[in-house]
């Protein structure tokens, strides 16, 4: 009887014992799939560590947090390496579509212009929109136009009935920077020479 009871306890145990390794294997093939690239992998909240090549990506659904392991970090994020961990930072503004560090935009969003590492919808003052590029460029402020030189023909005030006259106006302040876009800082119009050279009007020096 005792030998009976015996070899029912011990069929009720391995039954148990297989039931849990199926359902173990089971969820374990459930979580590998949202465990790409993990080291640690959590059910609930997916990837805790990754390879060290790879970037952790963490995001919010609701009140959930949720872990990724990626390649390479998605818009709106820039990677940083660590000691322990790659981790994916979100861009401070919001109409960031890439940067390169928090604070630093390298690219922004649609009906942004980029600026010195910030997004703008209007360029600020003394800049121009590029809408190619979706930059804003830096423009020159030229001071006021010179007086117009003398009337010349190939150097000479003197010699042909028309010439070419001159001036020219400079960017005010500090040297204008690198790529800024200028108005013309440079005139010419045509002239009429007032006098005839010594000894006629084709004679050269």
């Amino acid at each position: 009887m005792l030998w009976i009871i015996f070899m029912l306890l011990l069929f009720i145990s391995s039954m148990e014992m297989l039931t849990q390794n199926r359902w173990k294997k089971q969820a374990s093939a459930g979580l590998l799939e949202n465990c790409t690239g993990c080291v640690l992998c959590s059910e609930d909240n997916g990837c805790i560590t990754c390879h060290h090549r790879l970037f952790l990506l963490i995001w919010r659904d609701g009140i959930r947090q949720y872990g990724m392991c990626v390649h390479t970090c998605p818009p709106g994020y820039f990677g940083v390496r660590g000691l322990e961990v790659n981790r994916c930072t979100k861009c401070r503004s919001p109409s960031c579509e890439s940067c390169f560090s928090r604070d630093f935009c390298m690219k922004c969003k649609d009906k942004f212009y980029l600026h010195k590492g910030q997004c703008f919808r209007q360029c600020p003052p003394s800049t121009a929109a590029q809408p190619g590029t979706r930059e804003c460029q830096e423009t020159c402020e030229p001071g006021p136009w010179s007086e117009w030189s003398a009337c010349t023909h190939k150097g000479r005030t003197c010699g042909c009935k028309w010439g070419l006259e001159t001036r020219v106006r400079e960017v005010a302040g500090a040297a204008k920077e690198e790529g800024a876009v200028c108005p013309a800082l440079l005139e010419t119009r045509r002239c009429r020479m007032r006098k005839h050279c010594p000894g006629g009007e084709h004679r050269t020096a």
